[in-house]
């Protein structure tokens, strides 16, 4: 059974002021990019939790613990840069392979850290939705899901995407069976079946997109996450683990992706426009040393 998001109705709010993202301690500010070249919808994979606490002795478990306050940064770096949409994967259909103590911890992680945070993410005006398979997740977690989803759901300065149980081939596996029962029902004709059609079998038919795929930790791979709205993704490796990422390291990656030419598939470069301002108003250096790799030759951070 796949999720698709909390159906029905909930009672409407009235508009209401959000509370402005902290500024990052170091003082720096997002880059000055236009509009246009800000990335709509930002996925991240949050890797390195494990290096990070085996390089300093400690249990895989205290990476992931110090990894909860990056996630609550990145999305501070995103309001304030303007990124609409920010997904994160939090937990993969493949992490149930990892040890029965790690699995144990990571539900009760993920269960507390949205009950923790859901409040403070709400009065910056957060909208939280789940993108995952229900199956053998548990309750308690689907529950606080459920209950952020619902608190959130009439905010609108951005959205939050926890994948949990996520797999980008599941996802694609289950939108192919909803077909498969609505032809078999009589109410689709296969013939009719385009990729547009198809989109509106996925768990959210209204994500948007991945405009920017990231991935810290210096492994070069997708992962199996979000593999049909990152077709036309840039992608962005950074030789950073996770736990050490903030809402620079983001923006120093946005800064990279508003320099890429996308053609989505045509043959004319589009003109991107060099005339942008992408230094850090605190004079923060977004040069060599970024720790990315574009594809080619990796930077050293």
């Amino acid at each position: 059974m796949a999720r698709r998001g909390i159906r029905g109705t909930s009672l409407t709010r009235h508009r209401r002021s959000y509370q402005p993202p902290e500024p990052h301690p170091s003082g720096a500010r997002a880059p000055k990019l236009p509009g246009e070249l800000v990335p709509g919808h930002v996925a991240i994979v949050m890797d390195g939790n494990g290096r990070w606490a085996k390089e300093r002795g400690l249990p895989r478990t205290e990476g992931h613990k110090v990894g909860e306050a990056v996630v609550l940064d990145v999305v501070k770096g995103c309001l304030e840069l303007g990124v609409k949409n920010l997904s994160v994967y939090a937990f993969s259909t493949e992490n149930w392979k990892r040890s029965p103590d790690e699995v144990r911890f990571l539900m009760n992680f993920n269960r507390d850290v949205i009950h923790r945070r859901r409040s403070e993410l709400d009065a910056m005006g957060v909208r939280i939705r789940w993108a995952g398979r229900m199956p053998k997740l548990w309750k308690s977690v689907v529950q606080e899901l459920q209950v952020a989803e619902e608190q959130t759901t009439d905010n609108d300065a951005m959205t939050l995407y926890m994948c949990v149980n996520y797999g980008g081939r599941a996802e694609i596996a289950d939108a192919a069976a909803g077909i498969a029962r609505d032809v078999a029902a009589g109410r689709l004709d296969p013939k009719k079946v385009s990729e547009r059609t198809f989109a509106k079998y996925l768990y959210h038919p209204d994500m948007p997109d991945v405009d920017l795929f990231i991935r810290p930790s210096g492994e070069r791979r997708t992962s199996n996450y979000l593999i049909w709205q990152s077709v036309y993704a840039e992608m962005v490796f950074q030789d950073i683990l996770w736990p050490d990422f903030d809402r620079r390291d983001l923006w120093r990656a946005c800064v990279e992706y508003a320099s890429r030419d996308r053609r989505f598939g045509g043959a004319i470069p589009n003109d991107t426009g060099n005339g942008f301002d992408t230094g850090f108003d605190t004079g923060f250096d977004t040069g060599s040393d970024t720790g990315s790799d574009t594809g080619n030759e990796a930077h050293s951070r």
